[in-house]
């Protein structure tokens, strides 16, 4: 959670070489986005004024270069997001995610006995800040990746080597689910859900993970080597091809 310690430090700290690092030996496309948690609105940063449909379109206007902060009403339109945020729905509004999980559960798509499992915030932020990583001003809480199924199963190797790797199995639906996961397990995969492709424009190969920011610079510290490793890796399984007779 950041404080007004916590943005008076990290103006100190680039996360920039950081950034490159993960760019470089993962082959990320895409930027990864610093999200924090706040107990108040930081200082220093633009408030976001736009409308959104929901939370994680926030990880693709970060990752595009933009940094902001939201408050919890910027999460109201998403009922499922604002579940994992520990947004509470203001009472005009507490029955759309009622009605959501219903419809969800209507086609097939959950059970609703799954819905008690899905973590949470521990604690509801005052706001919340995005950035892309090299950009970031404050400490994160989490650090969203998303790339290439190859480039996230680097990123999880990295992590396990540094280790800090989840012990959870990957994620699924709702992919914001993976924030509060990775606050309480570490490194966690996910490989996304339907409503997280349609808002944030994510491939079909695209997979993502989230890092806590505490651990960030450990798993890229990593990344060279197991890049190193895999490509190495590579040529030895290439050969060991050829003895296949089929």
């Amino acid at each position: 959670m950041c404080s007004r310690r916590e943005i008076i430090t990290d103006t100190m700290t680039s996360y920039q070489p950081i950034e490159e690092t993960l760019r470089r030996t993962l082959g990320l496309a895409r930027r990864p986005v610093a999200i924090t948690f706040c107990d108040s609105a930081p200082q220093g940063i633009d408030r976001f004024t736009g409308v959104e449909p929901s939370s994680c379109s926030y990880w693709r206007l970060a990752s595009a270069g933009r940094s902001f902060y939201t408050l919890a009403s910027d999460h109201y339109n998403c009922p499922v997001g604002a579940y994992t945020h520990n947004v509470p729905l203001p009472p005009g509004r507490v029955g759309e995610l009622e009605a959501t999980l219903t419809l969800m559960s209507e086609v097939g798509y959950i059970r609703m006995e799954e819905v008690p499992g899905i973590p949470q915030l521990p604690k509801t932020p005052a706001a919340v800040a995005y950035a892309p990583l090299g950009a970031a001003t404050l400490a994160p809480d989490v650090v969203l990746v998303w790339g290439s199924a190859a480039s996230i199963m680097l990123l999880n190797e990295a992590a396990m080597r540094a280790g800090v790797g989840g012990q959870l199995q990957a994620m699924s639906r709702p992919t914001c689910m993976a924030l509060p996961a990775a606050l309480t397990s570490g490194t966690v995969a996910s490989v996304g859900c339907i409503g997280n492709r349609v808002y944030t424009g994510a491939t079909e190969g695209e997979l993502y993970a989230a890092v806590r920011g505490a651990d960030i610079a450990k798993v890229a510290a990593e990344a060279g080597t197991i890049a190193s490793a895999n490509a190495a890796l590579t040529e030895f399984h290439t050969r060991r091809r050829s003895l296949a007779t089929e």
